[in-house]
């Protein structure tokens, strides 16, 4: 349903962008009302023009799902990424006349396009938005949701989803934070499990919606419940207490008239993901071409220093805890954990070479992520990926730690420009501090924050160690 959704939009795009250019190049050109210098070309603007339009609704997140979201918002949106788009056009135009010695008012006929445009495909996309949303009403591309709780308001709440079928959720069942309200229901929608089995119901049922209704002083089963869901691609919503709400310390969204806060809101908005993966393909494709001949260089010193491979693979978590094999140049002896099984490493480690010593205090040792960058596993910047076996070992010790799997893991971080290497436990509660910190401030001011410290420690050879 998701790619049908986005495939509908796209070709509504795509008619009434080129549309709008026709119209626009039929009374500018083919009515006579205005003085031509060179009679302009037709195709090729038009199909520079989509493009353009194409690539500002991505980066502004025009493409993203859609699902129970106003109408009047997209329009909004649209309202205000087209306008700036003109107005680059309009900046554009302008500088090239200028550039060729031109005087010409026409310029200003951009916002005549810039009208029809928007009218265009404002009505282009309310018209497929109102498909989906009857489309929703008959029951097609539905979504399963449970609520958590049983009490006066999830019951409230299941009858008002009930009542406004155009949010597309269908309520499965209710899960019991209290066993003794197991196999109750209300008005046919059942209590089916306790909160205990919420991955199993998740699993089962297709769970995508997850509304979150739990009494006061029921602060640590909302930690568990979070902790619980950290891994499933699900939406998880709560219904704030009314005193959040008055007093403004919980930022609400109203859905049919009953408020909910999104647990998990977007981290960074749609234009910054999209720059920050552009940012990281021509960074790290740039640092391979650029090191090139440090990279034959390491791995003729690996391989004259020990026997055994330049580099190796090792099996990581990735975001949402998919694992992938991560490159690194070799810095330990070969087999170093092959008695010993996965243990961290520590100061004056002794599986770690002469070579092996020098790369990682210049973390050269990091340099082959870049193909991991390269392939969408990894990002220039993010939590370091730690390999599965101490994901679950930590996550057993530690509340919150896989949160840090919520985005995509990084070559370097704000716990590495902050925090020494992981050599215990508590180093990892210290670094998770400020990985959570990142995850939470999110931005490109902050990854090229990151990333320039991440040169001044490299360039005074602290590396590792601080």
């Amino acid at each position: 349903m998701k790619n049908k959704e986005k495939y509908l939009i796209l070709l509504s795009d795509f008619i009434f962008i080129n549309l709008a250019w026709i119209i626009f190049f039929y009374f500018r050109v083919q009515t006579g009302l205005f003085e031509l210098l060179v009679m302009p070309a037709f195709f090729i603007p038009m199909f520079v023009v989509y493009l353009y339009w194409l690539i500002i609704f991505t980066f502004v997140g025009m493409y993203k799902s859609w699902f129970a979201s106003s109408r009047f918002d997209e329009i909004s949106t649209l309202f205000k990424s087209s306008f700036i788009g003109v107005l680059i056009l309009f900046f554009l135009i302008f500088i090239d006349d200028v550039s060729h010695g031109v005087d010409s008012p026409n310029r200003f006929l951009i916002f005549i396009y810039w009208g029809v445009f928007f009218l265009l495909v404002s009505s282009g996309r309310v018209t497929v938005r109102s498909i989906q949303r009857n489309l929703l009403i008959k029951g097609i591309g539905r979504r399963n949701a449970i609520i958590v709780g049983f009490n006066n308001k999830s019951k409230e709440i299941s009858d008002e989803v009930k009542l406004h079928p155009a949010l597309g959720l269908d309520v499965i069942g209710f899960l019991a934070v209290k066993n003794e309200n197991l196999g109750k229901e209300h008005k046919g929608v059942k209590v089916i499990d306790s909160i205990e089995k919420i991955r199993n119901v998740i699993d089962e049922l297709s769970i995508k919606e997850v509304i979150i209704v739990l009494e006061n002083h029921q602060e640590d089963v909302l930690v568990d419940i979070i902790g619980k869901c950290e891994t499933k691609n699900v939406g998880l919503k709560i219904v704030p207490d009314l005193y959040e709400i008055l007093s403004g310390q919980a930022r609400t969204a109203q859905l049919y008239g009953f408020p909910l806060v999104d647990i998990n809101p977007q981290l960074m908005p749609e234009w910054e993901k999209k720059l920050k993966r552009l940012l990281d393909i021509v960074i790290s494709l740039l640092a391979l071409l650029i090191t090139s001949p440090v990279i034959l260089i390491m791995v003729i010193a690996i391989k004259i220093d020990t026997p055994g491979p330049a580099y190796f693979r090792q099996e990581r978590c990735g975001k949402n805890g998919k694992v992938f094999k991560i490159f690194k140049f070799r810095s330990m002896y070969q087999d170093a954990e092959k008695h010993t099984g996965p243990v961290w490493s520590q100061k004056d480690d002794p599986r770690v070479t002469r070579v092996g010593s020098f790369i990682r205090k210049i973390r050269l040792d990091e340099l082959p992520q870049m193909i991991n960058v390269l392939k969408g596993e990894m990002s220039l910047v993010g939590p370091r990926p730690e390999r599965p076996f101490f994901v679950e070992k930590l996550a057993e010790e530690i509340p919150y730690y896989k949160r840090r799997l919520k985005v995509k893991p990084g070559i370097t971080g704000w716990a590495q420009v902050k925090h020494k290497y992981d050599e215990s436990i508590e180093d990892v509660k210290t670094k998770l501090k400020y990985d959570l910190f990142y995850i939470e401030n999110m931005s490109l001011r902050m990854d090229f924050k990151i990333l320039f410290r991440t040169i001044f420690v490299v360039f005074l050879g602290k590396g590792h160690y601080e």
